[in-house]
Order: C-alpha cells, then structure tokens, then sequence
C-alpha cells in the first residue's frame, strides 16, 4: 500500500499559554519548559470532531488527486465522538458524499495507527482500493478547563490520510514492520473515571510509561523489519509533549534532526496528533519519495501502535 495524500484540519480559535495564564496558576515559561507546547486550537460553535475530520478528509483527498467517489473505506479513530450512534465514519461519509463502508476506532492516542494497521490490512481485500483514515479529537470537551495539570496539554484537530493499494514488489512502497501491544495495568492512569466528565490522569507515571512504551514498540517494528534507528529518516510519535518525544527518541538512538515535533501549535490533539504531524512534515518538505518513516502511537489503554514503512509521495 501506499499514502496517497494527507489532509489536516484544526479550529479557527488560538488559546496561547497567555491566554491560559489569565485564569489559571501557571505561566507561559511553565508550560513550555515541561511539554514543548506554546498554544492550542479549542472547537468553537459549530467546529465539531466530524466537521474537522470531515475537513481533513476533503483535504487529504484533494491532495491525493481523488475524488470522493474513489473511496471504498472509511475508518475514523477518535475517543470524542459527538454522539454514540451513529459512527463518525457514518457522519463523515454523509459530509463528504461518499458510498462507503467504514466505523470508528476507539484508541485514543494511539488510535490513528490502530486504524492505518486496519485500512493497510483491509486493502488486501479485492473490493477496497481506497482507504480514508481520519484521526479526529476534541479533547476540550473532556478536560476540564479549570484543572491546570491538563487544561494546558490538550488541543484539538483532525489529520487524515488516503490509503492506496500498491504493487508488491521489492523497493515498493509500503508496510515494511509493524508492533502492536498495550499494558492494561495502566488503565486507569488516562481515564475519563466511570460517571465522570473530565479526564484524570497521573502525569509522572504516563510519561514514565508511555517513554518506555514508545521505546519497547519502535524497537520492535525495526526489529521485524530487520532494520536499525540508523536506518528511520523520519521519526514520528504521538505528539503528547516534548519531553516524553525527546526521551523515546533518545533512547531509541534517533537523532533530532530525523524527529517530527508537532506540539509548540497545537499541543496534544489525541488521535488526530500523528496525521497533523505527518501532514506538517510534508509541507515542510521532510517527506521525500524512499525515506523510511516511524510511526508510532501510544495512548490511554495503556495501548501502543507502531508503523514503519517506505514512502512514496
């Protein structure tokens, strides 16, 4: 298989660490100097998670040079669904005007790499060619505005990618490795608590885990793939904060240069963190035809995800 074409969507309004510090016991220097993250984009009225996945999806196919008919598949992972029923690939689907199957992937930050594992391994049935993936979350509608332990890591957004079936041939593009696992002991380390409406989390352990979560799951996807840190061009992790990318990365022995860091504008967008990401390395020109790409995801579950493939666009 192969990307296609990559779209991004975030909301009109900006919330900097400013703008935060006038209502709440932190400041700018404070933020920055434990996560990396300088603003946000917060949903308004009428920016809903499928407004900004369906956004991102019209993009994506635009850039992919097809049109909505071409779909076949439609796959949105996201933990903020506007409503139980139906799916937001459902609503999507009636967005964009498409004919297409699809249903939601609940991973949370991990789920935009649960659902491309999906859309990859679907593409080798006959009747799919094409796959919208979609990440999508508006995480503000489960944080609670006044809690500065969570109020300042959050943002919202949607990224999506147009999956095509390939050639399988050497040197094609492609899925080259891949790791998928989790640790349920931590489950309740990033939760929205049974009759709760906010997310609770313990900081310290997250990072300590999700860091190594992270290691352990690039690690294996190179290992698979009979590769090495020296052989990723581009390292792409769940955008959580600065500090827990610059700690897996090390560790991993990938050097800065080859390390996507998406979070100064946009904070951690959940689901839709590692599409935005990837769609901010292409306009900035670090995705080239050939390069090899780590993608790797961890979210609340605990659940990681991780994708190494050649790309080709």
């Amino acid at each position: 298989m192969r990307v296609a074409g990559l779209g991004a969507a975030v909301p009109q309004q900006r919330v900097s660490n400013h703008d935060l510090a006038e209502r709440l016991d932190t400041s700018d220097a404070w933020i920055v100097g434990r996560t990396g993250i300088k603003a946000r984009h917060i949903a308004g009225l009428g920016e809903t998670t499928t407004s900004l996945a369906a956004e991102a999806g019209r993009r994506a196919l635009a850039d992919a040079g097809l049109a909505p008919a071409a779909v076949d598949l439609v796959l949105v992972a996201t933990a903020t669904p506007d409503t139980p029923c139906p799916s937001t690939s459902a609503r999507v689907a009636a967005d964009l005007g498409l004919r297409a199957s699809g249903f939601d992937v609940n991973g949370a930050c991990s789920g935009f790499v649960h659902a491309f594992h999906t859309a990859a391994a679907l593409l080798a049935d006959p009747s799919i060619g094409v796959a919208l993936v979609i990440g999508a979350d508006r995480f503000s509608s489960i944080v609670d505005p006044d809690d500065r332990g969570t109020a300042v890591l959050f943002g919202d957004g949607a990224g999506a990618a147009v999956l095509t079936r390939g050639e399988a041939i050497p040197g094609a593009p492609g899925v080259l490795g891949t790791d998928l696992g989790g640790d349920p002991s931590g489950v309740a380390i990033l939760e929205v608590p049974r009759g709760g409406a906010y997310v609770a989390m313990d900081g310290p352990e997250l990072f300590r885990r999700a860091t190594r979560g992270l290691v352990a799951s690039g690690s294996a996807a190179l290992g698979r793939a009979g590769a090495t840190a020296a052989d990723v061009d581009l390292y792409v992790p769940h955008q959580a904060n600065a500090r827990i990318i610059g700690a897996a990365a090390d560790r991993l022995g990938i050097t800065e240069d080859r390390v996507v860091l998406d979070v100064a504008e946009r904070a951690n967008t959940s689901a839709a963190s590692i599409p935005l990401a990837l769609e901010a390395a292409q306009r900035a020109g670090r995705l080239r035809p050939g390069h090899r790409v780590l993608v790797s995801g961890i979210g609340a579950g605990l659940a990681w995800s991780t994708v190494y493939l050649r790309w080709d666009r």
